[in-house]
């Protein structure tokens, strides 16, 4: 199971992106093909942001240390997809018209979260490595790396103020990523006690 993990992992990244395409090749993308571009790119990162999100606390409470195997893996291709999702708006929905762009930013907060978002991704992506994480210091990255709750936030809100009436499986993530970040929160307490209580 060990040796077939991270190419599985990176195998299941993909197939929605597959899926994605041969729907396009067959037509099959609605009467508005950008919308569901859009939608469902948007869906698939932050589904990715969440699994990564739950390596940890999968870890923590199961004891599952495989989940941690495959973390770096699930964040690169959640920053993937969200690169593909901002592409597709630039390009396929705005036409790289920079002014509508703007336009469209200041007009719907959901697209400034989303960005922010993005921008907020675009770092940790970035220093996801091992080389980066020795320049910079493990305490200095690990401090970096803690800005993914912040985008996990931020793009719980974009998710939900994208469709008027919020959709089940909107609510359901965004209870999943509200959950992942509590226990994250309980852990760092647990930990900060037991080393008060040590020292």
């Amino acid at each position: 199971m060990k040796r077939w993990l991270v190419p599985g992992a990176f195998a299941a990244c993909l197939l929605p992106l597959a899926w994605l395409v041969a729907r396009f090749l067959l037509h099959d993308l609605g009467a508005n093909p950008i919308d569901t571009v859009l939608n469902d790119l948007g869906y698939i990162t932050f589904v990715l942001l969440a699994l990564t999100l739950a390596c940890t606390p999968a870890q923590i409470l199961l004891g599952w240390n495989w989940t941690l195997r495959i973390r770096k893996l699930l964040g690169d291709f959640c920053f993937f997809y969200a690169c593909l999702h901002m592409l597709s708006y630039l390009g396929l929905d705005q036409g790289l018209d920079v002014s509508a762009i703007v336009q469209d930013v200041l007009k719907h907060k959901f697209i400034m979260l989303g960005m922010a978002t993005w921008l907020l991704l675009l770092p940790l992506a970035v220093t996801s490595t091992d080389g980066w994480q020795k320049r910079l210091g493990f305490r200095r990255w690990k401090r970096l790396h803690r800005l993914v709750y912040l985008a996990a936030g931020l793009a719980s809100i974009h998710f939900i103020l994208r469709f008027k009436t919020p959709r089940i499986e909107t609510l359901a993530w965004t209870a999943v990523m509200a959950v992942l970040l509590l226990v994250r929160v309980f852990e760092a307490a647990r930990r900060r006690v037991r080393m008060i209580q040590s020292g």
